[in-house]
């Protein structure tokens, strides 16, 4: 991926009355070294991003991606951001994409450099990868252990494991796993037979006539794009529904799919070599509404 542009913002505190915040701004060199060796994102990877798709110049769904940046930061005592100067950020990156086709910003809120003042801020923008082979064609997943239980998360909070934090080693991990067993991707379930989700996606499965995704009560971190489509689904009359899924009914979906901001919508081809129906014409069309200009 080539960095088209990138920005360090000043973070303002959130109850800070500007309603312009251009002079926080700083463009800098988007290929250039710009971060501290002492920065704590790098070092511990503690902080947490955004990564925002972006069709035609039109950046999607920053509303909900900037409420999920501020519950990110609630999670991991980091300063509440300023939705608005973020909002800006976004404005100001989304210029730098694109005109035509798809592209990806990212906002990143670290904490800092290690007993430095303040924290870190900065947006990057690109233009995203073509995903148009696995829209069509889908995506091969295996089931990985996330290695805890279902109550994990109520019973250990400090997991951060609903945040969208910048330590991603293990799904990284567990994308490289996958790829070492003959599929493309994976999803995550818990050590006591429950569905996740996959390492960058949500994951949402077709039965009869409903569609359903995992509960957001086992740190699941809750799909901006998986939101979006569930709300259009319901718009069209189709039962959604969010539950507790045991892995064995992975088997018994009639059709599934990956959903994230930037791939969008894949379909899943195979869950741990057995095929997997692909609804062509519903891939299409679902993704075809998350081409659309989204606020």
């Amino acid at each position: 991926m080539t960095w088209r542009y990138a920005l360090v913002l000043e973070p303002a505190a959130s109850d800070d009355p500007r309603t312009d915040f251009a002079t926080t701004f700083r463009e800098i060199d988007p290929e250039a070294p710009a971060l501290s060796v002492g920065e704590l994102s790098t070092q511990r990877g503690d902080g947490i991003f955004e990564s925002i798709g972006v069709v035609d110049g039109h950046p999607q769904e920053v509303t909900a991606h900037l409420e999920r940046l501020a519950h990110s930061a609630a999670l991991c005592d980091l300063p509440a951001p300023h939705l608005e100067q973020w909002r800006q950020a976004v404005a100001a990156a989304a210029a730098h994409c694109p005109a035509a086709g798809e592209g990806v910003i990212k906002l990143i809120l670290s904490r800092g450099v290690e007993h430095g003042p303040a924290p870190t801020a900065w947006a990057t923008a690109a233009q995203a990868a073509d995903n148009s082979a696995v829209r069509e064609h889908g995506v091969r997943v295996v089931t990985l252990d996330r290695g805890y239980a279902i109550d994990t998360p109520a019973r250990a909070p400090w997991l951060l494991l609903g945040a969208k934090t910048l330590s991603y080693a293990v799904n990284m991990a567990a994308i490289r796993e996958a790829r070492r067993r003959g599929a493309d991707d994976a999803v995550f379930v818990t050590s006591d037979g429950f569905v996740l989700e996959a390492p960058t996606a949500s994951l949402v499965l077709r039965v009869a006539d409903r569609f359903v995704t995992p509960a957001p009560n086992a740190g699941i971190l809750h799909g901006t794009t998986q939101l979006s489509l569930f709300e259009h689904l319901a718009a069209l009359g189709h039962a959604t529904a969010y539950e507790t899924i045991p892995v064995t009914a992975l088997a018994e979906a009639d059709a599934a799919w990956l959903l994230s901001s930037v791939r969008l919508a894949a379909p899943i081809s195979a869950i741990d070599g057995v095929e997997v129906p692909i609804d062509r014409e519903l891939t299409a069309s679902f993704n075809d509404y998350l081409l659309s200009p989204r606020t």
